[in-house]
């Protein structure tokens, strides 16, 4: 397998609805009002880096990265980065795709200069979690916040190591 993670080019915004309202509403965590959203691919491309992972030259994974702007509502200040909307195809879940989406938006914010990476996760969300961990996250429960009543979002920091 060739795993390729890379920006998402806007003949890829199909595929990558798809695949993220696919994924959220199969698992129970989109309602109709969130499936707008995972679908709107070229409204969180304009606010974000939105990253793709081909594995041979098939879109398996998507994620954006927020390093600044409105789309990072988990952020407190201009030193933290953001992800969002981390989805890999069920098919090929396992193989290190999440990993290398999570890791390259970790060298993409360190390259931007930010010192943390910070992420809000469903509680249900239980492989994610432990990638985030693995990785070296530590959970926040003070900065746990609800969108919306009922959606209740657990969130998770990485410091990033600073050349000297």
């Amino acid at each position: 397998m060739t795993l390729v993670v890379e920006p998402a080019q806007e003949t890829d915004f199909p595929a990558i609805a798809e695949l993220t309202v696919t994924i959220y509403t199969s698992q129970g965590w989109a309602g109709p009002e969130y499936q707008v959203q995972l679908a709107d691919v070229a409204g969180r491309a304009a606010k974000s880096q939105l990253l793709v992972a081909r594995s041979d030259g098939a879109l398996v994974g998507s994620v954006a990265l927020v390093l600044d702007g409105e789309f990072g509502e988990v952020t407190e200040g201009p030193d933290e980065a953001a992800f969002r909307m981390l989805v890999v195809d069920p098919a090929v879940r396992g193989r290190g795709i999440g990993e290398a989406l999570v890791r390259a938006c970790l060298q993409r914010a360190a390259d931007a200069g930010k010192t943390a990476v910070v992420l809000s996760t469903d509680p249900r969300m239980h492989a994610a979690h432990r990638l985030y961990e693995r990785l070296g996250f530590t959970r926040l429960p003070e900065r746990d916040w609800s969108p919306l009543p009922g959606i209740d979002l657990m969130v998770y920091r990485l410091e990033l190591a600073q050349n000297a």
